[in-house]
């Protein structure tokens, strides 16, 4: 396949529990965002294009901090997600505020990807190993009815400031997806990861591996999902929190028996912000990065050229 693979970014979140939008923030040393070491790293794995999915009414602003930096190094695309796009007439709650998450974000880019694709959340550090095993596989394993989701371990994906999500990945012995389970409040309580849902507590296993978000896809899922968005919208028009998210949208598609997705291991150090109170562990993280010349201390130096590895 010649087609370089396109990274899509998902950028549109409130980022409601974070009080911020981290998205755009500075975290390197040189005042880079989380997103622009993915890119960075992206870049240097071999893909040729990169697509924002971001609020429309912020467009100009998002521009004028990206476009500078990445001219030249690829191409670049938006995306916009309202609440209002793929509603198919469909009418809901006047209370809702909110998009319907990450699967009705990447719905958004409907027309706009077409090759095989990488997506990601903006605000998580996935590392340069992730993006080689993702191009890898974008370029030659990669079929309409096989795709994938890096995978990484739990315990270096749970934050010390409060609970988080993650899609908790069930496998067969040919570390190919049976379910993805969607839980929404991680926390560590005593030393222990532990679950909370549905007023019980499951303890989980330190090296149980989780979706972080990263998969790999052909624009075919883009097209399988638009149907389920619309019954997920019909079933959820009256709710102001239910959202439509990548993880349980894959799940469905495993389930349906349509398509199965492989789990590719990483050994990449994940890190992201969900609190706030997390952005100073990041910073020290990319400062130690940038120290240990693992990348540039201003990452589009011009005078330091971005280099395949």
């Amino acid at each position: 396949m010649n087609t370089k693979p396109t990274l899509i970014i998902l950028a549109a979140g409130m980022a409601s529990r974070y009080g911020g939008n981290k998205q755009t923030e500075s975290f390197g040393p040189s005042g880079e965002t989380i997103m622009e070491y993915s890119i960075y790293d992206a870049i240097r794995a071999g893909f040729g294009k990169v697509i924002f999915i971001i609020r429309e009414e912020f467009a100009a602003t998002f521009a004028a901090l990206i476009e500078p930096k990445l001219s030249g190094k690829i191409e670049i695309d938006y995306a916009y997600q309202a609440l209002s796009s793929f509603s198919n007439h469909i009418e809901f709650s006047k209370d809702r505020t909110k998009p319907f998450g990450t699967a009705h974000a990447l719905l958004c880019c409907k027309g706009k990807v077409n090759a095989p694709f990488a997506v990601i959340n903006a605000d998580d550090f996935y590392g340069l190993d992730a993006f080689n095993k993702a191009y890898k596989f974008l370029t030659q394993g990669i079929q309409d009815d096989l795709f994938a989701c890096l995978g990484y371990e739990l315990k270096n994906t749970v934050s010390e400031f409060g609970a988080v999500t993650r899609g908790e990945i069930q496998t067969n012995l040919e570390e190919e997806i049976i379910s993805i389970n969607e839980r929404k409040e991680i926390i560590l309580i005593d030393g222990k990861i532990v679950s909370l849902e549905k007023d019980q507590e499951d303890i989980l296993d330190a090296d149980t591996q989780v979706s972080m978000n990263f998969f790999c896809f052909t624009p075919a899922f883009i097209e399988w999902m638009e149907d389920k968005y619309y019954e997920f919208l019909s079933e959820n028009k009256d709710e102001l929190k239910a959202e439509f998210l990548i993880p349980e949208v894959a799940d469905l598609l495993i389930r349906s028996g349509q398509a199965r997705i492989k789990v590719i291991a990483t050994d990449a150090k994940w890190f992201g912000v969900t609190f706030k109170e997390d952005a100073d562990i990041v910073k020290e993280e990319l400062l130690k990065l940038s120290n240990a010349q693992t990348y540039p201390v201003d990452l589009w130096d011009i005078n330091a050229p971005i280099t395949s590895f």
